[in-house]
This record gives C-alpha cells, sequence and structure tokens, in this order.
C-alpha cells in the first residue's frame, strides 16, 4: 500500500500532507508536514500539544503523538498547494492509544466484533442547510423555494451535484443525494461500508459539503434546528452485521425479515437509547429538532412504515438479504461518528449477548396516540434537553464501557459546560413574553 501512495504523491505531485484527527467533540483538527516528512511521520509519527484540543488533555499531559491511517490517503481535490490527506489515530506518550481519541475509541469497540470475524456496516444520511451570506453576516434566509425530492433547476442542485463531484473525488462513495423537506435543505447519502470507514468519510464530507457551499458564497449547515417552524437537520444511520458476506440481521422466514440476532440487537439499542442520547443528539439545538409535528422521532419504538418511530426496519427488494438493516432515526449531523457508532453498537451487542426481546413494532403514527396508550404499549420518550440527556449519561455503565472512563468523563464535562452557559442565556422568547407582563 505505501509503495502505492508514494507513487500516487509524485504522480500527483504533492506538496504537502494534512493530518487530520477529531476531537471529542468530532471536530476535525490539522497539522500540515511538507511531504519530505510522511515516510518519517508514517514509521514514528509526530508529537504535538494536546493541551489546546478539546477534551484531550490538562498542561500536565499535553504530549500526544499522531500515527497516520494509510488506508485513509486522499488528494485533496482541486486544491491549488498539491495537497494529501491521511486521517489519523491518536497515542499518549506510552505509546498506547490515548484514551481521549475518538477514533481508537471506536475501533476497540469494532474488536469485540471482529475477533469473531464479524464486521459492523453503516450507511448515513447526512442533512443540511445551505443559506445566503449578506456581505460578512451570515443572514439565517433559505437560499430556494423548491420541497422535498423537487428538482426546481435550482442554484442548490448545481451546487449539491458540485459537492457530490467532489466527495466521489475524494474517494467517497456516495448512495444519493436530493432536495430536501425544508427550503434550502439537503441530504447526501454516504454509501453503506464498515463503520471505521464510514466515521472517516462523514467527518470528510462535513468539511467538503461546507468547503464547496463557500465556494459558491453561500455556507452550509449541519444544526440539528437552525430555524424555528422549518425540519430539522437529521443524520439517520443504517446498521447490519456482517460475517464475511452473509447479513446477520437477516432472515427469510421472519415477517420483518429480521433474525434473532437482529432482534436482541433491536432490544439493546432501544434499552440504552435514553442514556445515549447525549452523543446521538449532543447539542443543546438537538432537542429542539426532537419534537412532535415532524419527522423526528420522539418515542423509543420501532416499526417498518412508521416515520414517527425511533427505529425503522426498511423493506428490502426481493431477496436482496444482505440489505437487511435497521435505521436509526434520532442522531443528528453534529454528532462525533466514531463516538456515535461506539455506543449504538455496544447498545446492540449488549441485547445480543442478553437475549433482550425488543417489545412489539407500532405501525400507527405515535404522534397521534394518547398519552395513556402510550402506557399501554409501554412505549418510553427520548430526552427532552440536553440536561436530561446528560443525567442518563452520567449514570450509564453502557456508555462508559463503551468509551473509557477518561473519555466518558471528559465529554461529560465539556457538555455539562455547554448547558451551563446556555442555561443563563436571556433568548428573545423569553424578552417579548414577559418584559411588559411582569
Amino acid at each position: 500500500m505505501l509503495d502505492a501512495i508514494f507513487r500516487k504523491i509524485e504522480k500527483e505531485k504533492v506538496r504537502f500532507i494534512d493530518l487530520w484527527f477529531s476531537d471529542v467533540l468530532g471536530s476535525v483538527k490539522n497539522e500540515t508536514i511538507p511531504v519530505q516528512h510522511l515516510k518519517k511521520t508514517l514509521k514514528e509519527g509526530i508529537w504535538f500539544d494536546g493541551s489546546s484540543v478539546e477534551g484531550f488533555g490538562r498542561i500536565f499531559e499535553s504530549d500526544m503523538y499522531l500515527k497516520p491511517d494509510p488506508a485513509t490517503f486522499a488528494i485533496i481535490p482541486r486544491d491549488e498547494e498539491k495537497t494529501a490527506r491521511f486521517i489519523c489515530d491518536v497515542y499518549a506518550p506510552d505509546h498506547k492509544p490515548a484514551p481521549v481519541d475518538p477514533r481508537s475509541i471506536l475501533k476497540a469497540n469494532l474488536d469485540i466484533l471482529h475477533k469473531k470475524n464479524m464486521e459492523f456496516y453503516v450507511g448515513a444520511e447526512l442533512e443540511f442547510y445551505l443559506f445566503k451570506r449578506d456581505g460578512e453576516k451570515a443572514v439565517p434566509l433559505p437560499h430556494d423555494r423548491v420541497g422535498y425530492f423537487d428538482l426546481g433547476g435550482d442554484l442548490g442542485l448545481r451546487i449539491r451535484k458540485t459537492m457530490c463531484d467532489r466527495l466521489q473525488e475524494f474517494g467517497i462513495q456516495l448512495e444519493a443525494g436530493h432536495h430536501e423537506v425544508g427550503k434550502g435543505q439537503h441530504e447526501i447519502d454516504l454509501l453503506y461500508t464498515d463503520a471505521l470507514n464510514l466515521a472517516d468519510n462523514i467527518i470528510t464530507a462535513r468539511m467538503v459539503i461546507k468547503q464547496v457551499a463557500e465556494e459558491y458564497g453561500l455556507f452550509a449547515t449541519f444544526m440539528p434546528k437552525p430555524m424555528f417552524g422549518a425540519p430539522g437537520n437529521g443524520m439517520h444511520i443504517h446498521q447490519s452485521i456482517f460475517k464475511n458476506t452473509k447479513n446477520l440481521f437477516a432472515d427469510a422466514r421472519d415477517d420483518y425479515g429480521l433474525s434473532e440476532l437482529a432482534y436482541g440487537y433491536l432490544a439493546g439499542v432501544l434499552k440504552h437509547m435514553k442514556e445515549i442520547s447525549a452523543l446521538t443528539s449532543p447539542l443543546v439545538n438537538s432537542y429542539k429538532r426532537l419534537v412532535s409535528g415532524f419527522e423526528a422521532p420522539v418515542y423509543i419504538c420501532w416499526g417498518r412504515m412508521n416515520r414517527s418511530a425511533l427505529v425503522r426496519v426498511p423493506k428490502i427488494s426481493q431477496k436482496k438479504y444482505t440489505s437487511t438493516r435497521m435505521e436509526l432515526r434520532s442522531c443528528d449531523p453534529s454528532a462525533n461518528p466514531y463516538l456515535l457508532f461506539a455506543v449504538v453498537l455496544r447498545a446492540g451487542l449488549e441485547g445480543i449477548t442478553k437475549k433482550m426481546k425488543p417489545p412489539a413494532p407500532v405501525e400507527e403514527n405515535v404522534y397521534a396516540l394518547e398519552t395513556d396508550v402510550l402506557n399501554d404499549k409501554g412505549i418510553d420518550v427520548l430526552p427532552r434537553s440536553l440536561y436530561q440527556a446528560l443525567e442518563y449519561y452520567g449514570e450509564s455503565d453502557l456508555a462508559r464501557s463503551a468509551l473509557g472512563d477518561t473519555l466518558f468523563q471528559r465529554y461529560h464535562e465539556i457538555k455539562l459546560r455547554e448547558w451551563d452557559e446556555y442555561s443563563i442565556q436571556v433568548s428573545k422568547w423569553e424578552v417579548d413574553k414577559y418584559l411588559e407582563l411582569y
């Protein structure tokens, strides 16, 4: 692999190497080196100060180093500086994976499956809005007036095609792209692949989408609920577990096409959903999206045709059993994909190990059900705020086990600070409602 990489670098006359890594929240960080230092960096890594990276370390534990993953090599498309990119794992001074590195955390959880010759496959639907700019000021006005799956011939269609082209030039395979329900809202679906590869693709896609929007004089946002009264941005994730070429979620004899292993996985995800919501829906703003009235789920249940359910089991084409999967619909694109996949997988694996059974499927519109009917069906609700989600997260043995003590605690501290910052703000709504009334 390395020989092919260096041949490509020589052919493309690459001058610089960007070394990407993820902080605890999923933001991409970067260190750039001249191409002549790449061989040494691939062999030995490169040291950096982790104390300045969100959640990584305190001053007295700042030394960390990056090790590029050769499998993530890519030439950055249309870059005038002739730059290539590697995504890196973060290591501590003891030469072990840093306990705060999200990518290493995901790899450690995937190893549970790898020891059994199994693989966790995931696909993702990335939703985002395109907004206009007014000089230096960002004006939150949608740029078009078309709707769900509309063609329209609008500027957004051209931009979305450019984004898809750029992503494919980066080596990211796509399923589809289309206009979403909101005015100015779009979706690009990343093709099903192994979880580590998809997490890498998500952090890359978010950067590429934002960059292309900038080139058109617009800006893209993955903020879960950027406008009142408009649909939010979700990131539905489709999951299955394979052994070699066999989809272990599939059973043609079952009414929903699910195996016993799949039902155990489903039960585990449903059981632990409240305590991992701080990772699947990680912002204060995430919980402005998770409300009744739109397609974002509120109730912890599952079904097939029911888009108000938390988990959906999509229908598959006749005898296409490899496509059997579960769609988790509460996640949003602000989530750190490495941590998201780690905790969802561990929740599902606990359900498999303990042979859990999910509740009966719900196919009616859950939003229309009365409270007593919901109670009779045993349908619980997701947390209503980030604070409530953090209360469940803070008591979660499963999340602590999946993330490790250090990252578990760091994430909790960072998110509690975010909530504290929000809770002391005085919003326009409060001023409009209370200022003259009291």
